[in-house]
């Protein structure tokens, strides 16, 4: 396996939880009642395990090693798949600030948590397939063989730094959204 298709199946698994947080968003929208803990279960996957976990792995590994392998970092994909990161992080702050409202009486904050939750959807879908599409077929291109062994290595250690069962706990979690709100199927 390539340190491409983990970063892949971690995009799944992300994906799986864009969808939920989709259906929430509807919900809310139709005026229907919510669960404010999955919505901080959603916030704390995204966090954690897409950005801290996911978005670490790219960050601190692929994407180095993408630029040693001569793929400059300033004016191509990579920087535009940190700004996206940045982005996205400024609409989950947005988003837990709203839940945090939410559950302290301000029911108009339902309005910031439809806005940032949509938005970071939006731009995570666009993410993911430019990642998919064009970042990790130029990794799989530039990268020697000895390259990507280090950095499924790393990947591990990544993981490991989570600590035990986290990544397990979270695939669980996604397994359990799905359940309840896709009703087990994917989107």
């Amino acid at each position: 396996m390539r340190p491409t298709e983990i970063l892949k199946q971690d995009h799944k698994v992300i994906n799986v939880v864009l969808d939920v947080l989709e259906r929430i968003v509807s919900d809310i929208q139709a005026g229907e009642d919510f669960n404010v803990e999955d919505l901080e279960k959603i916030t704390d996957f995204i966090r954690t395990f897409a950005d801290k976990c996911h978005h670490g792995k790219e960050e601190d590994l692929l994407f180095p090693a993408m630029e040693k392998a001569g793929i400059p970092r300033e004016g191509g994909p990579i920087s535009v798949m940190l700004q996206e990161h940045d982005i996205g992080r400024n609409y989950v702050r947005g988003l837990a600030q709203a839940i945090s409202d939410y559950k302290t009486g301000d029911r108009g904050s339902s309005n910031d948590i439809v806005d940032n939750a949509m938005d970071y959807v939006n731009l995570l879908r666009e993410h993911i397939y430019k990642e998919d599409n064009i970042l990790y077929m130029m990794a799989d291109a530039h990268l020697d063989k000895s390259t990507e062994e280090d950095l499924i290595r790393e990947f591990e250690k990544v993981e490991a730094r989570m600590g035990e069962g986290v990544h397990e706990r979270y695939h669980q979690l996604v397994e359990d959204l799905k359940e309840k709100y896709l009703g087990g199927k994917n989107g």
